[in-house]
C-alpha cells in the first residue's frame, strides 16, 4: 500500500513548533469566545508583532477548550525549561501584560516607509503599552495552578488534544499522532478485526443509550447491501450541554478519523455529520477539516493511497431536540420532517435511504483513534466492569468550578462535586445532581458516593445521557426544577405519538397546579400515574425519558410536593 507520508508532515510541524522559545495558547472555543477571547487573541498577536522579540521567539496559537469555562478567557504560556502558566478571566489589557512578562522586549527601528509616511501609530502605541506593562501588572491574581483537582483528577482521551492543537491546522493534528490509527487499520486490520477490537474495548455509545459500539458496528458489517452509511450525531440538544460541540470545534480531524475507521469497519463509503444549526463554529471547522482532508487524500477515492473509498458531508439540523433520536435524525438527513420511525427495522438493517447505517454520537467517534492506537485492553482497564473508559461532562450549576471535564467511569459524584468542581459556593449545601438533561433524573445528597456509570445511574432513576451534569444547591425548589425540564420536553415533542404529545402537556399542567398550591393528593397520584404511562407508551426516547425529572424529584424530594398539598388541605379545612 502506498500511504501518504502524513507522519513526515507531522514531524516537520513538530520541528517547526520546537523552534519557538515560547508558545502562547489562547482558547477560542465557544465558551471563551463568548467571554471575549477573540479580543484577547487579537491583542496577543498585535503585542507579539510589536514586541519584535525575534522570528523564532514566540508563537501565538488559537486553540480549543482548556476546560475551566467559568474562568474564561483562558491563556496558557509554555516556555522551554519552565512550567506552563495558565491565566484566567483575562482582559485585552492583561493580554499585553502577559506578552510583556514572558517575552523579552526586542529592538525595532522606527523609520518612515518608502512613501515617506509615518510608521504605524498602532505599533508605536503597542510598544509603549508593553513598556508600561512591565512595571504595571496585576497578573499574579489571574494565575490558576495546573495542579488543582479540577485538572489532576481528569483523564483525557476524547479531549486529549483540545487546548493543545490549532483546530484549523491539519499539520498540528498530525504532529500529535493524527490519522495514525486510520493508517494502522487500513494497513494491518480487517474490518472484522476492527469491529471486534472496539467490542473488546467495552466502548458503549456516548449518546445516552450506552449500546455496545462494537456490536452495533458488527451488525452493519454483516449486512448485505451495495451502499452503507455512517452518520455522526452532533445534534446535542440538552440545555447546558456542549460536549460534542466542543469536540467538533476543537478537534475536528479526530472526529473525522473515528468516523473513517468506522466506515472501513462496516463497509461504508459515504457518511454525514449531522450538526445542529446553533453550532456555527463547529460547522465551519468540520467543513474546513473535510476540505483539507480531501486535498491531502485522506478523504476520497483512494484514502491514504489505498483502495478504501470514503467521503463525508455535513447536514445542518434546524434545532429540533427530537432529532437526537437516530431514526428522527435519519428522516431529517433525507429531507423529511424530523420524526422518529417505528422500530424494527433498526437502522443497522434499514437506515438512511433504507441502507444499513451506523449512527454514533461525536464523543463515541472521537474515542476510536485512541482505542486503536493504544489497544482494546488499555481502554477496558479504565472505568468499571460494565462501563469502560471515560466520559465527558458539561459540568454546570451551583459550583465553584464549572466547565468541560473528562473523567474515568466509576468516579464518585462526591469527587466531581467537591474535588473537580471545588464545592458549592457561598457556604450552600449540595442538594442534588441532575444527570442526563431533560431525559435524566435528580440524584440527592445521600448518593454522593455513588460511582458514576450506566448501571448505577439507572438504578437511581436517572441516566448517563450525553453528558449534561447540573449541580443543584439547597436554594433550588425541586418541583419548579422538574417543571423547567418538562416544559422543555413539551416544546420539543414532535407530536407523532399521543402519549408524548398530549401526556407531557398534561404533566406540565398538573405541575403548574401543584406549584400554585391549588393541587390535591389526588393530583399528585394522578401526576405519578401519568408519568408512568408516558414513560412506557411513548414511541421514542424523548417521550420515554421525559418524565424522569418529575419521577425522580417525587421519589427523593416528596416532602416538597407534600407541603404544597398540605397547605391546600389546611385552607380547605379552615373554610369548613
Amino acid at each position: 500500500m502506498n500511504f501518504i507520508p502524513l507522519e513526515e508532515i507531522g514531524q516537520k510541524e513538530l520541528a517547526r513548533q520546537d523552534a519557538f522559545q515560547r508558545r502562547i495558547f489562547c482558547c477560542t472555543s465557544t465558551a471563551c469566545l463568548s467571554a471575549g477571547s477573540g479580543q484577547v487573541l487579537s491583542t496577543l498577536e498585535k503585542a507579539v508583532a510589536a514586541n519584535n522579540g525575534g522570528e523564532n521567539d514566540v508563537e501565538v496559537v488559537s486553540t480549543g477548550c482548556m476546560g475551566l469555562c467559568s474562568a474564561g478567557p483562558l491563556v496558557r504560556v509554555e516556555e522551554k525549561e519552565k512550567e506552563p502558566v495558565l491565566y484566567a478571566n483575562l482582559s485585552p489589557e492583561q493580554a499585553v501584560q502577559i506578552v510583556a512578562r514572558h517575552v523579552p522586549f526586542g529592538e525595532m527601528e522606527v523609520n518612515k516607509d518608502d512613501a515617506g509616511a509615518d510608521p504605524d501609530e498602532d505599533i508605536i502605541q503597542m510598544r509603549a503599552d508593553l513598556l508600561q506593562a512591565k512595571t504595571n501588572t496585576d497578573l499574579e491574581e489571574k494565575i490558576i495552578s495546573l495542579d488543582i483537582p479540577f485538572f489532576s483528577k481528569q483523564k483525557k482521551i476524547v479531549l486529549t488534544e483540545t487546548g493543545i492543537v490549532d483546530p484549523n491546522k491539519l499539520e498540528d493534528y498530525l504532529a500529535h499522532g493524527g490519522y495514525k490509527a486510520l493508517a494502522h487499520v487500513l494497513e494491518n486490520m480487517t474490518p472484522e478485526e476492527v469491529c471486534n477490537e472496539i467490542l473488546k474495548s467495552g466502548l458503549r455509545g456516548r449518546g445516552g443509550a450506552g449500546f455496545p459500539t462494537g456490536m452495533k458496528w458488527n451488525f452493519v458489517r454483516q449486512e448485505n447491501g451495495e451502499k452503507k452509511f455512517v452518520i455522526v450525531n452532533g445534534d446535542e440538544g440538552d440545555p447546558g450541554a456542549y460536549m460534542d460541540r466542543t469536540v467538533m470545534e476543537d478537534d475536528p480531524h479526530r472526529v473525522l478519523e473515528g468516523m473513517m475507521i468506522c466506515a472501513y469497519a462496516v463497509g461504508a463509503s459515504y457518511g454525514y455529520l449531522y450538526i445542529r444549526g446553533e453550532y456555527p463554529i463547529a460547522i465551519e471547522r468540520i467543513q474546513k477539516a473535510i476540505r483539507v482532508a480531501a486535498r491531502n487524500k485522506i478523504l476520497g477515492n483512494s484514502v491514504l493511497g489505498t483502495d478504501f473509498k470514503f467521503m463525508a458531508d455535513v447536514r445542518i439540523g434546524a434545532g429540533a431536540f427530537v432529532c437526537g433520536e437516530e431514526t428522527a435524525l435519519i428522516n431529517s438527513v433525507e429531507g423529511k420532517r424530523g420524526m422518529p420511525r417505528i422500530r424494527p427495522p433498526y437502522p443497522s438493517t434499514s437506515g438512511l435511504w433504507k441502507a444499513p447505517t451506523v449512527i454514533n454520537n461525536v464523543e463515541t467517534m472521537a474515542s476510536i483513534p485512541s482505542i486503536i492506537n493504544n489497544g482494546a485492553d488499555w481502554y477496558a482497564a479504565i472505568g468499571t466492569e460494565k462501563s469502560k473508559g471515560t466520559k465527558v461532562f458539561a459540568l454546570a450549576g451551583n459550583l465553584t468550578n464549572t466547565g468541560l471535564i473528562e473523567v474515568p467511569m466509576g468516579i464518585s459524584l462526591r469527587e466531581i462535586v467537591y474535588d473537580i468542581g471545588g464545592g458549592i459556593p457561598d457556604g450552600r449545601e449540595f442538594k442534588a445532581a441532575q444527570t442526563g438533561g431533560p431525559s435524566g433524573g435528580c440524584i440527592p445528597a445521600e448518593f454522593l458516593d455513588t460511582p458514576v456509570d450506566y448501571e448505577n445511574l439507572t438504578k437511581l432513576g436517572s441516566i448517563m445521557g450525553s453528558g449534561g451534569l447540573v449541580i443543584i444547591d439547597d436554594k433550588t425548589y425541586m418541583p419548579e426544577f422538574a417543571k423547567f425540564f418538562m416544559d422543555f420536553s413539551v416544546d420539543e415533542s414532535c407530536g407523532k405519538c399521543i402519549p408524548c404529545r398530549v401526556g407531557t402537556v398534561q404533566i406540565s399542567k398538573l405541575l403548574d397546579k401543584l406549584i400554585a398550591k391549588e393541587g390535591t393528593l389526588e393530583d399528585l397520584v394522578k401526576l405519578d400515574t401519568l408519568c408512568q404511562m408516558v414513560k412506557t407508551t411513548s414511541l421514542c426516547g424523548l417521550g420515554q425519558a421525559a418524565p424522569n425529572p418529575v419521577l425522580s424529584t417525587i421519589k427523593y424530594f416528596r416532602t416538597e410536593y407534600d407541603s404544597l398539598i398540605q397547605e391546600v388541605q389546611s385552607v380547605e379545612e379552615g373554610a369548613k
